[in-house]
C-alpha cells in the first residue's frame, strides 16, 4: 500500500496527530468557556479562539488533507474544485491561528507593559473586534489560492485532485502573491512574536529588580510571589516563541528551498525536496497541539478542570458498578 517507510510514517503519523488534537482543543474550547479558570474575560476570548483556529487546523489540514489522502484516496473531496475549497479552508485556519497567537502576545505585551492602554485595549469587546478582524482578513486573503489549482487527471469529465498551475511558478502577481503569503505566515508572526516577548521579559526583569530593591530593606520571605510570577511568565514566553519557530522552521526552509533552486516538482517520495516538504507540513500541523496547550496547560485552575474531566467516566462507571 505504501511505496517508502516514510510514506509508512506519514500514514500513521497523522491519525495519530488527529486524535490528540481534536480532543485536546474541543476539551481547552469546552474547559474555557467554563469561566472556572480564573482568567479575565478578554484572555479567555483569545484562547477561546486560538483553540477554534486549531481545531479548523486539525479539521481541514489533517483530516481533510492528510487521512482522507492515505486513506480514502477516491472520495469526492478529492474532485479539483472540492480539494481547493479544503485548501483555501485550511489556509484560512492556519494563518488565523498564528495571527491569534501574534494579536494575544500583543495583548499580554500592553496588559503587563503598559497601566494606561491596558485600562482601554485589553477588553472584551476590543478582544471580539481584534479576533473577528483577523478572521476576516485572512478569508479575504486566502480566496485567491482556489485558482492556483489544476486537476491531475480528468476522468469522465471529472477533474481529480489539484496540483498548482505552472504559471503559478512563472506568473510575476502569482510569485508576488506567494511570498506574500510566506511573509504574512509565518515570516512576520516570528518578527512580531520575538519583539512582543523581548519587550516584555525586558519589563518584567526591570520590574523585578525594582522589586528586589524594595524588598531588600525588609526582612520578608526568600521567595517573592510576584517575582516567581514573573519567572513563570517568562518561561511561558520563551516557550511560546521557541515552539513556535521550532515547528515553523522546516516549513519555511522548504519554501526557501523550492523558490530559490525553482524545484517545483519532485521525482517521488525518496526525493529529499519532497522529504522536506513533507517534514515541513508535519511539524506546521503539529503547532495546532501545542499552542493552545502552551498557554492553558500551565494554568493550575485549568489542570483542575481537565482532571475532573477526566475522572468523571470512571467516577459514572463506579457508580454503576455499586
Amino acid at each position: 500500500m505504501y511505496e517508502t517507510f516514510i510514506d509508512l510514517i506519514y500514514a500513521f503519523y497523522y491519525p495519530v496527530l488527529a486524535a490528540v488534537g481534536v480532543p485536546v482543543n474541543l476539551v481547552t474550547i469546552w474547559i474555557l468557556s467554563q469561566g472556572k479558570c480564573s482568567l479575565s474575560r478578554c484572555i479567555t476570548l483569545y484562547l477561546v479562539a486560538m483553540a477554534a483556529a486549531d481545531l479548523m487546523v486539525v479539521i481541514t489540514g489533517v483530516i481533510l488533507n492528510r487521512i482522507v489522502y492515505y486513506y480514502f484516496p477516491n472520495t469526492s473531496l478529492y474532485i479539483t474544485p472540492v480539494c481547493s475549497c479544503v485548501i483555501v479552508l485550511l489556509c484560512v485556519a492556519r494563518d488565523t491561528s498564528v495571527w491569534l497567537t501574534v494579536v494575544f502576545t500583543l495583548d499580554r505585551l500592553i496588559a503587563i507593559c503598559s497601566q494606561k492602554l491596558k485600562a482601554g485595549y485589553c477588553t472584551p469587546k476590543t478582544a471580539s473586534l481584534v479576533i473577528g478582524a483577523v478572521c476576516l482578513l485572512f478569508c479575504l486573503k486566502n480566496i485567491p489560492w482556489y485558482f492556483t489549482f489544476e486537476p491531475v487527471y480528468i476522468t469522465d469529465n471529472v477533474p481529480w485532485l489539484c496540483q498548482s498551475k505552472p504559471s503559478f511558478y512563472t506568473s510575476p502577481a502569482w510569485i508576488g502573491y506567494d511570498w506574500l503569503h510566506r511573509i504574512l505566515t509565518p515570516f512576520l508572526p516570528f518578527i512580531f512574536i520575538l519583539i512582543f516577548n523581548c519587550l516584555t521579559i525586558r519589563h518584567i526583569l526591570v520590574a523585578n529588580r525594582v522589586r528586589k530593591g524594595l524588598l531588600s530593606s525588609h526582612s520578608g520571605a526568600e521567595v517573592d510571589p510576584e517575582t516567581e510570577n514573573r519567572r513563570k511568565s517568562m518561561i511561558l514566553l520563551f516557550a511560546i516563541s521557541g515552539s513556535f519557530i521550532m515547528l515553523w522552521i522546516p516549513y519555511v526552509t522548504n519554501f526557501l528551498y523550492y523558490r530559490i533552486t525553482k524545484t517545483h516538482y519532485y521525482t517521488g517520495p525518496t526525493d529529499p525536496g519532497y522529504i522536506l516538504q513533507q517534514m515541513g507540513y508535519m511539524c506546521q500541523l503539529s503547532s495546532s497541539c501545542t499552542n493552545t496547550c502552551i498557554y492553558v496547560v500551565t494554568q493550575t485552575k485549568f489542570r483542575e478542570e481537565l482532571k475532573k474531566i477526566v475522572r468523571t467516566p470512571f467516577t459514572l462507571v463506579v457508580k454503576l458498578l455499586k
